[in-house]
């Protein structure tokens, strides 16, 4: 067996001793978003510092709990609070929830996250739906030997968030006159935010949205077979000949402004699954 399966395994022990269930569906919150668990009945909390080889969060707003429980009937285990690259963790330690979300039985994923708006079509407190993404983090969680048991060498990224899943979140989203965009994301590695010239040219390679995570969860969702829902809440605007310095506070007062209309949608869509 290798490490990492070894890992996985003693993992997987300590929550086996809180909870025997299988769970489909797993969300990872993201920053401002932590509030969603106030959904969740019949919860299991578990502290990232209780979990063998699990990073603990640095960021103020992230929670740091593993939380098992049911959304619209369905088990469900979530991420109050996720890694990033700028606290100095490795591509492998900001992914490993995720491959041990894939053991718990997770077949879809939710990644959620606040991100700064580049479209000039977009407005804070805005939601979007990830359609794609730029990795310009520099690295990837694949590099290195591939453990052939989670998934191939190679994993096809033609349809990175499930078109799927996108459809059913936008009927959602139409049903309760919710209004959504469609983007692209992309990830840079933070944590300090862009400059002007930084933000035309993201613009100019495609990206509607910028943001410093989700796309390592994402890829390694992919190379385990994992479909994927990536949500975003524009919590700053990243105009250019309009820039302002961005507060902390704000992004968050931003993400927690529209944070009704985004757990609508995802408790919705986790009933429809």
């Amino acid at each position: 067996m290798s490490e990492l399966l070894k890992m996985i395994n003693e993992t997987l022990e300590i929550i086996k001793q809180k909870t025997k269930l299988d769970y489909d569906i797993g969300i990872i919150l993201g920053t401002g978003l932590g509030g969603l668990v106030d959904e969740i009945t019949d919860k299991i909390e578990i502290e990232y510092s209780d979990l063998p080889h699990f990073p603990l969060s640095t960021v103020e707003s992230h929670q740091g709990k593993l939380i098992f429980g049911k959304i619209g009937g369905k088990n469900i285990v979530a991420m109050q609070g996720r890694f990033h690259y700028y606290e100095g963790y490795s591509m492998k330690q900001i992914t490993y929830p995720v491959r041990v979300m894939k053991f718990l039985g997770v077949r879809t994923l939710i990644i959620s996250n606040a991100c700064g708006g580049l479209n000039p079509l977009y407005r804070r407190s805005d939601i979007m739906l990830m359609v794609d993404h730029i990795n310009l983090l520099g690295d990837n969680p694949l590099i290195g030997k591939n453990e052939d048991a989670l998934g191939p060498r190679f994993p096809d990224m033609s349809e990175p968030y499930s078109m799927g899943l996108i459809k059913m979140a936008e009927e959602i989203a139409l049903d309760n006159r919710i209004h959504l965009h469609k983007g692209v994301y992309v990830a840079l590695t933070g944590p300090n935010l862009e400059t002007k010239a930084e933000y035309r040219f993201l613009r100019s390679i495609g990206a509607d949205v910028v943001g410093m995570s989700s796309i390592p969860e994402n890829i390694v969702a992919n190379h385990m077979g994992i479909k994927v829902l990536g949500i975003s809440i524009i919590a700053d605007e990243c105009f250019p000949d309009a820039l302002e310095p961005a507060k902390l506070e704000d992004i968050i007062a931003a993400a927690n402004s529209a944070e009704p209309k985004m757990a609508l949608i995802v408790k919705e869509l986790i009933r429809k699954i």
